[in-house]
């Protein structure tokens, strides 16, 4: 047999045992303290616009029948598009077999109420299942959000009106950020920031946030664990490994960020076979990728707001998540 046609029967077999693998059964837990039993897989909701319409609604199908029943978005991907074609996608009685969860980036009570309303309607729900404050990124944006009349109270209220059933907050940029806001209100159910194998060597939430999340008992959503495509980019580690490193820490789920069906199947496949590395196998992870590239180079996004200071409204907006 030739070599060529050995490789393309090889990946043939790959494929279609990842596609079994993906029937599984989904692994589920309860997120901390807000109670959801949410499936341990994401589905990222930037990358559902990326191809249009009707790419998105298939993947968002195709995840809901392998057992994805939590679903990530936020108000400003594609300028509300991605939630619209979750309004799209979740007609005909879907929305009751998911979790929604959304988040809003403006820091003033108003106007985050104002994100909310725009995203219910975008959605075509009445309510999310979890609302969180968006890509908190410089200290400027912390004090507004706590400061009277700044976006906490939107939250709240929220919470309280029914219009969201849970809250939390996401940042990228500085962990110190995020355990200010921890330590500012008792009542955050849920964080989601990077848990990935580059993380510890540089600004690590690993090292730095996650500890004190756990303590606190909220919900950790991991998010960021191929560092926006950075580890892959500069071949430092493969999908697979980077999913099983993320789950491998003390979170609770990994949004992930997919453009196709297959990239879909792929990292859901990883998920569903997921066995917890090591302690022996997590240090030999980080002795090699610390040898490798780290910092600014691979995670720019914990740079982003050290480079632009603190004008939040010129930062490059995240995807939480990246697709393979």
């Amino acid at each position: 047999m030739h070599r060529r046609t050995f490789l393309e029967l090889s990946s043939a077999g790959l494929a279609l045992n990842l596609k079994a693998m993906a029937e599984g059964p989904m692994p589920a837990v309860k997120l901390g303290r807000s109670g959801l039993r949410v499936s341990r897989f994401v589905l990222g909701g930037y990358h559902m616009a990326v191809h249009g319409e009707e790419t998105g609604v298939r993947i968002i199908h195709r995840a809901i029948d392998l057992g994805v029943n939590f679903l990530d978005n936020a108000h400003l991907y594609h300028k509300g598009r991605s939630e619209e074609i979750y309004g799209k996608a979740l007609g005909g009685g879907l929305r009751r077999k998911v979790l929604l969860m959304s988040k809003a980036h403006l820091r003033e009570r108003d106007s985050a109420m104002r994100q909310l309303e725009d995203t219910l309607t975008r959605m075509k729900t009445d309510y999310l299942d979890l609302w969180q404050c968006h890509q908190v990124s410089s200290q400027k944006e912390v004090d507004r959000i706590l400061a009277p009349g700044g976006a906490l109270e939107a939250f709240v209220r929220a919470k309280k009106e029914g219009k969201t059933r849970h809250i939390g907050f996401t940042g990228h940029a500085h962990p110190g950020l995020l355990r200010q806001l921890l330590d500012a209100y008792d009542g955050w159910e849920t964080v989601q920031f990077p848990v990935n194998l580059v993380d510890p060597h540089y600004n690590s939430f690993i090292l730095n946030f996650l500890p004190r999340a756990r303590k606190k008992g909220l919900g950790v959503i991991a998010m960021k664990s191929n560092a926006i495509g950075g580890i892959t980019k500069h071949g430092i580690a493969e999908i697979a490994e980077c999913l099983r490193f993320t789950l491998s820490q003390a979170v609770d789920v990994v949004v992930s960020g997919v453009e196709t069906v297959e990239q879909l199947e792929h990292n859901v496949a990883v998920v569903k076979s997921f066995k917890p590395m090591s302690k022996k196998e997590i240090a030999a992870v980080l002795a090699r990728t610390r040898k490798g590239r780290t910092g600014k180079e691979v995670e720019e996004y914990k740079t982003w707001t050290e480079a632009r200071g603190d004008d939040t409204t010129a930062l490059p907006r995240h995807q939480d998540g990246e697709p393979v």
